[in-house]
């Protein structure tokens, strides 16, 4: 084995590492948006089930 082809397996080997890891991130910032949309629409579910209840008993 010669210098270069020494590089270039540690350059794929590293490539490797950085993509695993920039995948890794992209996936935890994906399922924190879905995270934040569901509970969104979790709580605007609940006010207005609860603004109606409360509507309904000043009646």
């Amino acid at each position: 084995m010669n210098k270069g082809t020494i590089w270039t397996i540690v350059g794929v080997v590293a490539a490797v590492i950085i993509a695993w890891w920039l995948v890794s991130l992209l996936f935890s910032v994906l399922w924190l948006i879905v995270k934040l949309a569901l509970v969104a629409a979790v709580a605007l579910a609940v006010y207005v089930a609860l603004h109606a209840f409360f509507r309904g008993q000043s009646d």
